[in-house]
């Protein structure tokens, strides 16, 4: 009523009144109704308009009375009083209107819970109900529904139903509160079918119909509308686009085919045709979308994913691409001045600064650039538009505008920037929830049910999938455009950040495609400079300045920012590729790329996948242009700028790259988080990284890129924990590629990394410990192995290094291990070069001197191998001759340690042969049959076998001794059959090689051995050198024979052994080399355990062949004594023990007799014949020079032989075999002497002294006869082969024996060696022969064979020669020696030769006997000039010996001689009676030199016999006579010449020789006188007297001689004639008268 009266102040009074009771709930239904209706009045009466509206208010807030049509009116009060003129009531009336409309629906939403828990049963709604059937509804609902209705209406220009009385409404505001309430009450709208409804039927078609204006219009169409509503309208499309937007939001789940035209519609809004702001505000819009990852997937799952439903989600991303790229195509038309408007927004005014871009500030303090995107020209600013991830819209809130607002440039971009972001971050985080939540139920089902799989629904996964399908490619477009354009550090963070989101969970979500398009498009297209690989940058993309001065000692230029390009440069450096191609640029895009780009392989590298290789591709260029180089461990360091002078760092990139190396480190050390696959992804990119950096290599010597060799290593080195799953692809890699590789740099890291994996292997902590899990430790060892087969001698180096190291570190735990390890060490070959091979050496001297203990006995054969090899490496001899002591310690170690090696290698063999067997094959293992320990030694036995024939000679000297040596020390080890292998494979095998390259060794001087070694001229051929190894081996072999006999006696085939011993002694003595002939003797010697003497024959052999001499020979029997048998002075046993202090295990008693049997005696007397025939038979045709003769030294140790063989067969010797020794003893005898050797073996020329061999000779001739002596006597037939034998010897005496047709001088002759050979002075050999002959003859002359074979005869004919001679024999004392021997022979022999006269077994011997007296007697040598008269004297005593011996031995006997021969005796005492003197004597000498004794004697001799009364047959007496008368005559015949002569001479004296004649005549008839005084009268003949008196009268004719010496001889014989004169007797005698 106070309202009525319509006075201001009643009015208010009133109002206060009703608000007051209206607060205090008093007020019923009616008088609310009652409190509308006078406030409408007031309202149409234009009262207390403020006031009014805050009285509705306060009815409708404070309780629920009023509904229906009361309500309707209170609400339709407050819309009129919008529309007033007056401003702050429009204003508060708008905000009352709003506030109503929220109460309103309050109470619906209050109301519904109240009725919450009563189930009700609404009627079903028939499909076409009639709009105003809300029958069904609460009435709080019914207000609610009626009231959104109307807005409805009245927005679609249509009158309302329920807000009855409107006036005047607008669109703007109509469309306000439809969105306020949608988006404040979606609840009612979702939970109510009637609301739903509504929503279908009203909201979205009209939503639909308002927005047809913008999408007709195309901005700058000329042609106008025709309605002006036609041209879209900035409130109202801004408001349209805040209900859509609000609708999809909340009830996009009932309006989805609505959704569809909507999002249709949004899309469609983007285009570059439509206006600006338009364009804005939807950009807007669907930013808001973007920042609702869930509504996304719905629509994902709604559109993209049904058939033949438009790709919304698709399409929102592409658009948002699009538009992102038209707004760089296209500048904003309407708005150009904004380009050149400073930093900080455009006209806008205040709005716009507001929104303005970051203001100052950029990448460096010295730049200062406002943050933008810029492409092509095109330069955009950006702005923060929101926080990330909240839509906050500018324009859309922008309710107050009427006209377009002006955008600032750059902020549509910045939005659309922004809603990219969003949808990028959203999406992700949502689907990588859900597979976190998916993974944790997974896990959890595991554990419930252990054994069943975990079955994840196929759904989610799909939609996840489908939704990153649907947007990869516009996002990736649009972002690489931004990337491309982006010049701020921040932005490009963010971008690369969305992408790198999307990269990783393509990978998490296994779509390869997406994901390799994003690392590869992006990161290769940025991490790099642009058109890296394609081409070098043009030369305009930066043009260098700038100033050029030292950072870090590097001259490096700095470069300014060009106009052409908002980015910083950092570096610049040398592409990666094949051909050098200039320079290219990293920006600090690039570097920041890169982090991007391992941030992603570090975070998400197990997503990957196949992607590594595009990332590592990219990483490993970048690091190239950085040059960064790979360190120990594979860690990238800085390196020194190598590349050239082009490479360029500024200091702010100096700064990073530490920074970049050590994330470079961290992202492989991530490594050990992957999974295998993703691991083998890792792996395989790395691989094939390394191909394509060795193919660029390949050829060239540039420097390699060794990123993925490095990161290969890094990667091995921290997944060491799983190592076996990468190890075969990792090392295959590194063995078969890297290291084989021609460029040596990247050989040498292949190496490094492969030998640095391995050591880390071994060395690691592995569970279970490498030394129980035997399969590993060979898998790690194997890669080792393998770079043996490496041709490269650096990758060799390295191996061998590492192997060192592995062996100094893990050396005890190699186990199973070893036989790798080891082949590595003897995988050496003789093109290795020395250093090689060193290092290698320096391995196995470790293994031998520290781990033979440690390491399996099978083991134990390779060390032997790998040491033999090293021995027969022809690189450095030091080592080849360090590794034959490595054997012998080696050697000495399985000595010592024997029983636990035999213990194991037992065990061993076990297990093998039951393998063997199991398989059905034969165990195979060299030298099979001995045991395994034996066979060790055989091994041992073999290396060293092979090193004896090495082609150096110091390593054969070496081997052979060490040989030798251990076989002597250990072969006690041996088993007894293993011997049989030592003697055949071993020593055989050896000899039989050994003796094959000494008898083809090249005899080409060698020169001095390079450098300062001087070689000795006993070793300048290669054959003097194998000469040497010959000696060596054969004397081994011997000693071997020797010391071990009764062991290798019990072998079955020791006759073989022995024989092929004595097959080889014998070739090597018949060898053409004194040293090689000799020692072979010295084994024979040795084998035939001849005991040499106490002086050392290899000391003076030595001492002699180092001056070059052939070592004069020790007569091994001269302990004997010449002549005296060789006896065995003490048991076998003593002996052999004694010999070299060999340990020799005594014989079993009874054995004693082994060494006696005679089959290896006669082999042994075999061998020994035919080394002898083949060494002392003369050489055939006419000799070169080069011929060989052997040596005195050999000749001699081979005759010295024979007398112990002797003693051992001479049981069966025979008469053939003394005719064998003849041949050889003659012919050694008769070789001559190497002119160089005869100083030191002859005696000088005046001693007479036998030499070695001569002696020899004779003590092998003296043994014999000893033997024949106490043999039984069927040996005794053997003598007179012995005389022949001795007097063949006695003929040298004269007659020099011939050594082939050889040219020899006589030693005489020889000096300064003008003769190539000398014979030896035979004399004095000659001479002992022949006392050998006298003595044995002596002995012998009686044995029936001596009488039968006619050895006097023989003896006396061989003296003839000497004797004929007499003083032209080569030596006076030859034929002395040979008179006194014929004397004594004689003095024994004839009386045996009378003794048999009967048999005429000596007929023949008389004649040779007269002759020899004849040829001795008369010689027709004379006597040198230079003979003394006390020689002559002498010499004329023995012929008056030998006259004397006729006298006494043969013509007393002369009836039991024959006649001829006394008649022969006769005749020479005749002629030696008258004999005259040689015709070269003195005056003075005459007298002595007639040898007047010898005439003397024979005279008498003659007379005696003469006159002998026993003449037993007149023929005897006739043959004196008959002398005498001739010598009569004769002297008769003298004197009258010589009377006749002088007369005739006168004063003249006559020739001397005459005188001489007389004189001797005159003393023979003295001579004869004295005779016939001592004979008996009666003896002599009458003619004889008649004849001696008849000389009375010419002796008295001489008396006138002048010469006085014929005065005196003549008195002598006048002298006795005095006997004769007596007083005739009467004439009548014996009655003759």
């Amino acid at each position: 009523m106070g309202c009525g009266t319509k006075e201001p102040k009643i009015t208010q009074l009133c109002l206060a009144a009703i608000q007051r009771l209206m607060s205090h709930e008093v007020v019923s239904e009616a008088a609310a109704g009652n409190i509308i209706n006078m406030l409408w009045q007031l309202m149409e009466n234009g009262l207390e308009e403020l006031k009014l509206l805050q009285t509705v208010l306060v009815l409708l807030t404070t309780n629920t009375v009023v509904h229906d049509e009361v309500l309707s009116k209170a609400i339709v009060l407050c819309f009129r009083l919008h529309f007033t003129k007056d401003n702050i009531t429009n204003n508060t009336a708008a905000a009352t209107v709003r506030q109503v409309v929220t109460v309103v629906f309050e109470r619906m939403v209050a109301e519904d819970e109240r009725y919450q828990g009563i189930v009700e049963h609404p009627p079903p709604v028939q499909g076409n109900t009639n709009r105003r059937s809300v029958s069904t509804l609460r009435p709080s609902a019914k207000d609610a529904y009626m009231l959104f209705q109307d807005l409805c209406q009245l927005v679609n220009a249509d009158a309302p139903y329920w807000l009855v009385g409107m006036t005047e409404m607008t669109r703007t505001f109509g469309l306000e509160l439809l969105e306020s309430v949608l988006n404040d009450f979606p609840g009612v709208f979702l939970q109510h079918q009637e609301f739903s409804f509504l929503l279908k039927e009203r909201v979205c078609p009209l939503v639909i119909k308002l927005f047809s204006p913008n999408i007709k219009f195309r901005q700058g169409s000329s042609s106008a509308s025709p309605a002006p509503v036609e041209k879209p309208y900035f409130p109202i499309c801004m408001r349209l686009l805040r209900v859509v937007s609000v609708l999809i939001k909340h009830f996009y789940s009932l309006l989805v085919t609505e959704c569809e035209i909507f999002l249709s519609l949004l899309v469609k809004f983007l285009d570059g045709e439509k206006p600006q702001w338009l364009r804005a505000v939807a950009v807007e819009s669907v930013h808001r979308l973007c920042v609702q990852p869930h509504l996304l997937r719905s629509f994902c799952q709604s559109y993209d994913m049904k058939q033949h439903s438009t790709k919304v989600f698709r399409d929102i991303v592409n658009a948002l691409g699009s538009f992102i790229q038209s707004l760089f195509i296209l500048p904003n038309l309407g708005n150009n001045a904004a380009l050149s408007a400073p930093a900080g927004g455009s006209g806008s005014g205040a709005q716009g600064s507001s929104q303005g871009g970051l203001g100052p500030g950029g990448i460096n303090s010295n730049q200062t650039t406002q943050a933008a995107f810029e492409y092509r020209g095109t330069w955009i600013p950006l702005m923060t538009v929101s926080v990330q991830g909240s839509a906050k819209a500018t324009y859309l809130e922008m309710l107050d505008k009427v006209e377009p607002p002006s955008i600032p440039e750059g902020y549509a971009m910045s939005v659309a920037f922004s809603a990219l972001l969003d949808l990028v971050r959203g999406i992700t985080s949502m689907i990588e929830r859900e597979l976190a939540a998916e993974e944790g139920a997974a896990a959890e089902f595991r554990e419930t049910h252990p054994g069943q799989q975990w079955q994840p629904q196929p759904g989610a996964h799909q939609v996840w999938e489908e939704m990153v399908s649907a947007c990869w490619c516009g996002l990736l477009a649009a972002l690489s455009l931004l990337l491309d354009a982006s010049t701020d550090e921040t932005a490009t963070e963010n971008i690369l950040k969305a992408e790198l989101t999307v990269a990783s969970l393509c990978g998490r979500l296994g779509l390869v495609t997406p994901r390799d398009a994003f690392i590869n498009r992006h990161l290769q297209g940025l991490s790099l400079p642009p058109h890296y690989t394609l081409t070098v940058l043009n030369s305009n993309a930066a043009s260098l300045t700038g100033k050029s001065y030292s950072i870090l000692g590097q001259t490096v230029q700095i470069i300014s920012p060009s106009s052409e390009s908002h980015q910083q440069v950092v570096a610049v450096g040398q592409p990666l590729a094949s051909q050098p191609q200039g320079t290219v640029v990293l920006t600090s895009k690039n570097l920041q790329c890169m982090r991007t780009l391992l941030n992603l392989a570090h975070c998400h590298g197990a997503v990957l996948g196949t992607s590594w290789q595009l990332v590592l591709a990219t990483l490993q260029h970048l690091v190239w242009i950085l040059g960064l180089k790979p360190g120990p461990g594979g860690v990238l360091k800085p390196g020194r700028a190598v590349e050239g002078p082009s490479t360029v760092l500024t200091t702010a990139v100096m700064t990073d790259l530490p920074f970049i190396a050590n994330i470079l480190s961290r992202l492989f050390e991530s490594s050990q988080y992957l999974d295998d696959v993703s691991l083998h992804h890792l792996i395989n990119a790395l691989c094939s990284l390394s191909l394509e950096a060795m193919e660029m290599a390949s050829g060239n010597n540039k420097e390699p890129s060794l990123f993925a060799v490095a990161k290969l290593l890094e990667t091995g080195l921290v997944n060491m924990d799983r190592i076996e799953i990468l190890w075969r692809p990792l090392t295959g890699h590194l063995l078969e590629k890297v290291c084989q590789h021609t460029n040596s740099r990247m050989r040498e890291w292949g190496a490094e990394a492969l030998t640095a994996l391995i050591k880390a292997g071994l060395a690691y902590k592995h569970d279970p410990p490498l030394a129980q899990n035997q399969r590993l430790q060979l898998l790690l060892l194997n890669p080792l192995k393998e770079l043996s087969n490496v041709l490269h001698a650096d990758i060799r180096q390295k191996q061998l290094e590492s192997v060192l190291q592995i062996l100094q570190s893990q050396g005890d735990g190699l186990g199973p291990g070893w036989p790798l390890v080891l082949g590595v060490i003897g995988a050496i070959r003789n093109d290795q070069g020395e250093s090689l091979i060193r290092t290698a050496f320096q391995c196995l001297q470790l293994v031998v001197t520290d781990f033979l203990p440690t390491m399996p006995c099978t083991c134990l054969q390779i060390v032997v191998d790998v040491a033999g090899s090293f021995g027969l490496q022809n690189q450095e001899l030091n080592i080849s001759l360090t590794s034959i002591g490595l054997l012998w310690n080696i050697s000495d170690y399985f000595f010592q340690r024997g029983e636990a090696i035999t213990q194991d290698l037992e065990r061993e063999e076990e297990a093998l042969q039951k393998q063997a067997k199991e398989k059905g094959e034969t165990l195979n293992r060299p030298f099979h049959p001995a045991p395994p320990f034996d066979c060790l030694w055989l091994c041992l036995y073999a290396k060293l076998g092979e090193m004896c024939v090495d082609p150096r000679p110091a390593v054969r000297k070496s081997a052979g001794q060490t040989l030798f040596s251990t076989i002597a020390a250990h072969g006690t080890l041996l088993q007894q059959p293993t011997w049989h292998i030592v003697v055949w494979k071993v020593l055989f095998h050896l000899l039989g090689r050994v003796r094959t390259s000494s008898t083809t060794a090249d005899k080409e001087k060698i020169e001095s051995g390079g450098g300062n070694i001087l070689i000795h001229h006993s070793r300048d051929t290669a054959e003097k050198q194998w000469a040497e190894t010959w000696v060596l081996t054969l004397a081994g072999v011997a000693r071997i024979f020797n010391t071990r006999r009764y062991l290798l006696q019990q072998l079955g085939d020791f006759f073989e052994a022995w024989e092929v011993l004595l097959n080889h002694i014998q070739s090597a003595a018949l060898s053409k080399n004194n040293e090689v002939s000799l020692a072979a003797l010295k084994s024979f010697q040795e084998i035939l355990q001849i005991v040499t003497p106490v002086r050392d024959w290899d000391k003076a052999g030595d001492a002699f062949t180092a001056i070059g001499v052939p070592p004069v020979l020790i007569d091994p029997l001269s302990a004997y004594g010449p002549g005296r048998p060789l006896v065995r002075s003490d048991s076998l046993v003593e002996r052999l023990t004694r010999y070299n202090g060999a340990e020799l295990q005594a014989p079993p008693p009874g054995e004693e007799s082994a060494l006696e049997d005679s089959a290896l005696w006669w082999s042994a007397w075999n061998t020994w014949y035919r080394t002898g025939t083949d060494s002392t038979r003369p050489p055939s045709g006419p000799t070169e020079k080069f011929s060989f003769i052997p040596s005195q030294p050999f000749l001699t140790a081979l005759i010295q032989i024979f007398p112990a063989l002797y003693q051992h067969i001479k049981s069966n010797f025979s008469m053939e075999d003394l005719k064998k020794l003849g041949v050889i003893l003659h012919g050694a005898v008769s070789v001559p002497i190497s002119s160089d050797a005869s100083p030191f073996i002859l005696p000088s020329y005046t001693e007479a002294v036998l030499t070695s061999l001569q002696e020899a000779v004779l003590t092998a001739l003296d043994v014999l006869q000893k033997a024949i002596c106490v043999g039984p006597e069927n040996l005794q037939v053997m003598y007179p082969a012995i005389f022949e034998q001795l007097l063949l010897f006695v003929e040298f005496s004269c007659k020099p024996p011939q050594y082939g047709r050889m040219e020899t001088k006589h030693v005489a002759n020889a000096k300064y060696n003008q003769a190539e050979w000398v014979a030896l002075n035979y004399v004095p050999f000659a001479e002992r022969s022949l006392e050998v002959v006298v003595d044995l003859y002596h002995k012998t002359a009686c044995h029936k064979a001596v009488i039968n074979e006619k050895v006097l005869q023989n003896i006396i004919k061989t003296l003839r020669m000497p004797l004929g001679l007499k003083y032209a024999c080569p030596s006076e004392s030859t034929w002395k020696l040979a008179v006194s021997s014929l004397l004594k022979v004689l003095s024994i022999g004839l009386p045996v030769a009378r003794q048999h006269a009967s048999s005429g077994k000596f007929d023949t011997m008389w004649p040779e006997l007269a002759n020899a007296f004849e040829d001795f007697l008369f010689t027709k040598s004379t006597p040198p000039d230079n003979v003394s008269i006390q020689e002559f004297q002498k010499n004329e005593a023995i012929d008056v010996e030998v006259v004397q011996l006729i006298s006494t031995e043969i013509l007393p006997f002369a009836n039991f001689i024959p006649k001829d021969f006394v008649g022969q005796i006769m005749a020479m005492l005749n002629k030696g009676s008258i004999h005259s003197q040689s015709p070269s004597f003195t005056e003075a000498e005459i007298d002595v030199r007639m040898r007047e004794e010898f005439s003397k004697v024979c005279f008498e001799t003659l007379l005696q016999f003469s006159f002998s009364n026993k003449v037993s047959t007149p023929q005897e007496g006739y043959i004196s006579r008959m002398a005498l008368s001739v010598l009569l005559k004769r002297s008769q015949d003298v004197l009258q010449r010589y009377v006749e002569d002088e007369r005739l001479s006168g004063r003249c004296p006559l020739p001397r020789q005459q005188v001489t004649e007389i004189i001797f005549v005159l003393k023979a008839i003295s001579t004869l006188m004295d005779s016939l005084k001592k004979t008996q009268p009666e003896n002599v003949d009458g003619n004889t007297w008649a004849q001696v008196i008849a000389l009375y009268p010419t002796l008295v004719e001489c008396i006138t001689c002048s010469s006085t010496e014929v005065s005196s001889a003549l008195k002598e014989a006048l002298g006795p004639f005095k006997d004769f004169m007596q007083p005739p007797v009467s004439r009548v005698q014996n009655g003759e008268s």
